[in-house]
């Protein structure tokens, strides 16, 4: 079959190409912007990609188009398909349909920590040769890729909130059918969507009539909005995990004496050491992340002990405080943190792990929920663990970022344009500062260009001269 995906270059329609490709369909896809790396992963893969959204695409007469959910009618091609009664559907139903209808799915939702607690369930379940497969909204580092079909009946899925497609408003989670089910946490978040938290709380509540009673729901405990979903109808067995027992009914937690950062913590099972974990990733949030992914691999069968030895060998997710480079005696890092609850928990991880170092904060306000300025009473307050934070805030940004982060005082530094904002943050940077980069787009390039003018510095003391007026 040849297939066909309109808005081919997101994470998720990449990842449901590689799926198609490998289960040995001819796909072809098109987006507005065909760049690496997506653009070389796609065409690695032998798929054939068309730059835009014109009628001249449907020429080559694919079987079925997936649509995604970039996708809007007035675009050419979507009147034309609809115009001459062309197959179609979107990607998830089609995922459901086609990958996921005899496969135990264990699905992560929530707000955050998707991407990091679904490559820690794909990463246990392959450390113990169960063989997942898996699609996930970013790429873990043990794998190099974010989508692999398996050769198990598991299959690990990423499962977001935000809607299908242009004709279908559901929330994409609905269409897996979990057997497994993480529910990380629940804020409001996409407000181009979702007009406020109740709203998404509805969706979560259709999820949980998708999860059978035979299945598991893994619950962050103490969180309120997930407690009032589960409160509005459960017909499955709940689990609830934390970092600390925050009630008598939390199965998961942990125990963490000698590393404040969360780099070694004992596992807890019913209030019982079960094992201690000695990883490479840092902070409370990471630790939560990893007993939701203990959890859901003890309930496909994984034993406890092979699951936390397999912890020690995860490697991070690209994106999520990955260090991409050191330069001049400063670390530079990137992550995908662009709600104020993940920057907060971002920066409080970086604080434990080094210490009265300085940390140097860099923010794009991308999303649309960021554009929107919905999040803006509770920027300032996120970015307090920072001893520096640069804001990068376009002409059109249409709210302002400066009067959002005043409390902050002579810390905050706001830039409107992004060369402006390399030159003022080079001179401000001292050797020995680990500078995090928050964005969830490319930002420019801005981290490998940061790298690059650090690494032509004449010399570790480089930041100091800049500053004082020498170089």
């Amino acid at each position: 079959m040849h297939i066909h995906i309109l808005g081919i270059c997101g994470t998720f329609m990449g990842g449901i190409a590689a799926l198609a490709r490998a289960a040995g369909h001819r796909v072809s896809g098109s987006d507005r912007n065909v760049y690496p790396p997506m653009s070389t992963q796609l065409a690695a893969l032998g798929i054939e990609l068309h730059e835009g959204y014109d009628t001249e695409q449907l020429a080559v007469r694919p079987d079925l188009l997936l649509v995604g959910n970039v996708m809007t009618r007035g675009m050419p091609v979507i009147e034309a398909m609809l115009d001459r009664g062309l197959p179609y559907t979107s990607g998830p139903q089609w995922l459901a349909d086609e990958m996921l209808r005899e496969r135990w799915v264990l699905a992560v939702a929530g707000t955050h920590g998707k991407t990091t607690t679904a490559s820690l369930i794909a990463w246990i379940l392959a450390d113990a040769g169960r063989e997942p497969g898996f699609l996930i909204g970013g790429v873990p580092q043990n794998f190099g890729v974010s989508a692999r079909l398996g050769d198990t009946p598991l299959f690990v899925i990423e499962a977001d909130e935000y809607d299908t497609a242009f004709f279908d408003k559901r929330a994409k989670f609905v269409h897996y059918h979990a057997r497994t089910l993480v529910l990380n946490n629940l804020e409001f978040d996409h407000a181009d969507i979702y007009p406020d938290l109740a709203a998404i709380e509805r969706q979560f509540q259709h999820l949980l009539r998708t999860v059978p009673g035979s299945g598991r729901i893994l619950c962050h405990a103490g969180d309120p909005s997930l407690e009032r979903v589960l409160a509005a109808g459960c017909w499955t067995p709940v689990e609830r995990f934390g970092a600390t027992a925050s009630s008598a009914d939390t199965l998961w937690s942990l125990r963490s004496e000698s590393q404040a950062d969360f780099s070694r913590f004992q596992v807890l099972h019913a209030g019982e050491s079960v094992g201690e974990v000695r990883w490479d990733l840092v902070g409370a949030h990471n630790a939560a992340n990893a007993l939701a992914a203990l959890a859901a691999t003890h309930h496909v069968g994984v034993p406890l002990q092979a699951a936390i030895d397999a912890l020690s060998r995860f490697k991070g997710v690209a994106r999520r405080m990955q260090l991409v480079g050191q330069a001049a005696g400063i670390s530079i890092y990137d992550d995908f943190a662009h709600h104020p609850t993940a920057i907060t928990t971002t920066l409080q991880g970086l604080r434990r792990h080094v210490g009265a170092a300085r940390i140097i904060a860099v923010l794009e306000p991308r999303s649309a929920t960021m554009r929107l300025g919905v999040h803006r009473e509770t920027l300032a307050g996120s970015l307090q663990a920072a001893d520096e934070a640069w804001l990068y805030a376009p002409s059109d940004l249409g709210w302002d970022v400066r009067a959002a982060v005043a409390s902050l005082g002579t810390r905050a530094h706001v830039a409107e344009r992004l060369e402006g904002l390399l030159e003022e943050l080079l001179h401000s940077l001292r050797r020995g500062d680990h500078v995090l980069i928050m964005s969830n787009g490319g930002f420019g390039g801005l981290h490998a260009r940061l790298l690059q003018a650090l690494a032509q510095s004449p010399s570790p003391e480089a930041g100091e001269a800049r500053r004082a007026g020498r170089s």
